[in-house]
């Protein structure tokens, strides 16, 4: 329960409610690092409700987060202009970062700021539907003794540690960890982002009877074979 885990902070549900595109739901200065357990105690709740409650236990926390404190930006109305002023906090942080790995050396740092959008990453979950049918998946993995795949599976650079796509559902270990190949379900996903996680080694399915079907034709009929 204290492993770190990947957060969106404004939640994916309410997002899509509101009529938000993926893209923005899964940009970079959406997500911050939790504790699973903190995870779980926020769930679908909206940052305006519990920023403050967390500010009010951990004083300091948001920023240690670089969330602005403008609670105005809180609001689910706001989210384009919060993801504005996050970029913003994220890359003076990563400014200071380099300043302190350049010994001060700051050329490299010079130059207009750029004005583009922060990196997109790909894939992730569409809908509060997707999500429940994935965890109908899950609990349907469970109940043939196997273990549920990962929601919204963080993929990074294996070189960089950079976040490249989200997947829908992961098992990166394999169904049978360390004895079966990586496994990912990508529902209602761009080419690219399938490309990307083939490429990384996972055997993708793109429907869920698919994939049913490979775990009870090979998973489960090897393991009655042993």
């Amino acid at each position: 329960m204290n492993r770190l885990e990947v957060h969106h902070i404004f939640p994916k549900a309410q997002l899509y409610k509101h009529g938000y595109k993926k893209s923005e739901v899964n940009a970079v200065a959406n997500f911050c690092f939790l504790t699973k357990d903190t995870n779980l105690k926020i769930r679908d709740r909206l940052p305006e409700k519990y920023f403050p409650e967390v500010e009010s236990a951990h004083p300091e926390a948001l920023k240690s987060q670089w969330i602005p404190d403008d609670p105005a930006l809180w609001n689910v109305g706001r989210f384009r202009d919060f993801l504005k002023e996050r970029q913003i906090l994220l890359a003076k942080e990563l400014n200071r970062r380099m300043e302190e790995l350049l010994h001060g050396e700051t050329r490299w740092l010079m130059g207009e700021p750029s004005h583009k959008p922060m990196e997109i990453v790909s894939g992730g979950v569409t809908s509060e539907e997707e999500e429940e049918h994935l965890e109908v998946l899950n609990d349907w993995m469970e109940s043939k003794g196997l273990p549920p795949g990962v929601l919204d599976y963080a993929f990074t650079d294996g070189q960089t540690g950079m976040q490249k796509a989200i997947f829908d559902l992961a098992w990166p270990n394999g169904i049978q960890e360390e004895l079966s190949q990586p496994i990912a379900l990508l529902l209602n996903e761009e080419p690219e982002t399938i490309v990307l996680a083939s490429q990384a080694g996972f055997q993708c399915f793109t429907r869920t009877d698919e994939f049913k079907h490979y775990v009870q034709s090979v998973i489960l009929e090897k393991q009655i074979s042993i």
